[in-house]
C-alpha cells in the first residue's frame, strides 16, 4: 500500500499584495486622470495665441499644441489631442499644476475684463438714455471731463436719431473706460447707488 504524502499549503502573506493593491491607482482612477489631463491639453489648444504664449510649456508640448491648432480634419485633431494627452502625462505633477495655475488665472483675469467691458456697454445705454445717469456718473467719478462727456452724449443721441455711423457712440465707450480708469464692478455698484438716490 502507498503512502499519500500530504502536501503542506505554502503560507502566503495576503497582507502585502493588499498593501501593493492600495499603493496602485486602479484602472478607473488612472484613466478619470488621463481624460482630466486631455481635457487639460483642449484647454491649452483653444486659447488665444498670445495667453498661449504665456503659458509654462516645456518644448514638446508647445509644439504638440500648436500642431493641433493648424490641424483643420476633425479626425487628424482628435488623434493630435490624444497625443497631447500622453505628452501631459509624461509632465511632472509641479508643471501640471503650473499649468492649471497660469490657466486659472487667465481666466479669471478674462472674466474680469468682460464684466467691465460689460459695465462700460451697460453704463454707456444708461448715459444716451438718462440724463440723471450722467450726474450720477460724474459724482461717482469726479475726475471725468464733464464737458467732453456731454458732448459725446450729446452728439451719441444726434446720430442714432439720424440713423448716422456709431462714431460718437463709440468715442462715448472711450470716454467712460478712462474716466473710470481702474474701476468696474464696484464702479457699476455705486453708480446704481446714485441712481437709487436721484430717483428717490
Amino acid at each position: 500500500m502507498t503512502r499519500k504524502t500530504r502536501i503542506q499549503p505554502i503560507e502566503h502573506d495576503d497582507s502585502a499584495d493588499q498593501d501593493l493593491a492600495d499603493e496602485r491607482p486602479s484602472k478607473s482612477q488612472l484613466k478619470r486622470e488621463m481624460h482630466a489631463l486631455q481635457a487639460l491639453g483642449v484647454d491649452l489648444v483653444e486659447l488665444p495665441k498670445d495667453a498661449l504664449k504665456r503659458m509654462p510649456m516645456p518644448d514638446n508640448l508647445a509644439d504638440a499644441v500648436r500642431d493641433a491648432r493648424r490641424i483643420t480634419d476633425h479626425e487628424g485633431k482628435r488623434r493630435q489631442i490624444q497625443y497631447i494627452g500622453r505628452v501631459m502625462r509624461s509632465l511632472t505633477e509641479d508643471e501640471i499644476g503650473a499649468l492649471r495655475t497660469a490657466l486659472e488665472t487667465y481666466r479669471g483675469v478674462n472674466k474680469a475684463e468682460t464684466a467691465r467691458l460689460h459695465w462700460i456697454e451697460q453704463t454707456r445705454e444708461q448715459l444716451i438714455a438718462h440724463d440723471d445717469a450722467f450726474t450720477a456718473f460724474l459724482r461717482a467719478h469726479p475726475g471725468a471731463d464733464a464737458q467732453e462727456g456731454r458732448t459725446l452724449i450729446r452728439n451719441a443721441r444726434k446720430e442714432a436719431q439720424q440713423g448716422k455711423p456709431p462714431r460718437y457712440f463709440r468715442e462715448l465707450f472711450q470716454w467712460i473706460k478712462s474716466a473710470s480708469g481702474g474701476e468696474g464692478e464696484d464702479a457699476s455698484d455705486s453708480t446704481e447707488d446714485d441712481d437709487d438716490q436721484t430717483d428717490a
